[in-house]
């Protein structure tokens, strides 16, 4: 009889999550860890992302951290040939690093619109062009992007943020089309409002106190409470693993029933 802990086993996969030193993907980090995976924490964060690493091997976990900006084509391909050469393949990618800027149209800035664009959706793009390939050549792989609720609907003073994760959403379901053949899937979770350094910020860049925003950001829903990083972690778990082995092009939204 399959047991639960089985199909959730990822011992022996390699496992790469950009923006991994904090937040959402550092908390994915150390759960795909804990599950057996070798992750690859890519940030360009040096500091916080070796101190991520040297925790989890204290806890007898195995990681590895590259420094890596996804807006760079240079820096993408150094990862993927540097993470190939070392490991021989990459089972899992999980396309967590973003950006915000709280702005309208009219407040952006064109140096605003083209960082959040060139981190939250190119930063997909450019990864997956590269560790595709090392995918294919492995036998194939799940890729969870991180889209956003605001990539399904609206909000307010974010223009370029909702404009990117919708492209994150709809380049998923592109995506899923197109390597599916490969044996490779394609999912994205989409997380409402996340207690993460990302969110304070928000506040910071809305002239806002901290802790009333973070009241506002998890009202209105019916579970009533903001996500937790581990949250969003436990469906990138479900959608990397075995689990999800007929899941692929879909968008999984994890946000305490906001949406609804």
């Amino acid at each position: 009889m399959l047991h639960t802990q089985d199909v959730l086993n990822l011992s022996g996969k390699i496992a790469v999550v950009t923006g991994g030193a904090s937040g959402i993907g550092l908390a994915t980090a150390v759960l795909l860890a804990d599950f057996g995976a070798h992750v690859v924490v890519l940030d360009i964060n040096v500091r916080q992302g070796e101190q991520a690493v040297h925790e989890m091997k204290g806890r007898g976990r195995e990681a590895s951290f590259h420094r890596c900006d996804v807006s760079s084509s240079e820096d993408c391909m150094r990862a993927a040939s540097e993470i190939e050469n070392t490991y021989g393949k990459v089972d899992i990618l999980f396309n967590n690093a973003g950006i915000i800027r709280r702005k309208t149209v009219v407040e952006l800035e064109e140096a605003d619109w083209d960082l959040v664009m060139d981190v939250s959706l190119k930063g997909v793009y450019l990864l997956s062009k590269y560790m595709i390939p090392v995918m294919e050549r492995g036998g194939g792989g799940s890729i969870i992007n991180t889209g956003s609720g605001w990539g399904l609907k609206g909000g307010d003073r974010a223009a370029s943020y909702c404009a990117a994760k919708a492209g994150v959403v709809n380049l998923t379901r592109a995506m899923a089309i197109d390597h599916g053949h490969a044996n490779i899937r394609v999912n994205c979770v989409s997380p409402g409002d996340t207690d993460t350094p990302l969110l304070r910020d928000e506040a910071k860049q809305l002239q806002q106190d901290e802790a009333a925003f973070l009241v506002a950001s998890a009202g209105g829903r019916p579970l009533e409470r903001l996500g937790t990083p581990r949250d969003i972690a436990n469906a990138v778990l479900f959608l990397a693993s075995d689990l999800s082995s007929w899941v692929t092009g879909s968008v999984l939204v994890v946000d305490g029933g906001g949406i609804a």
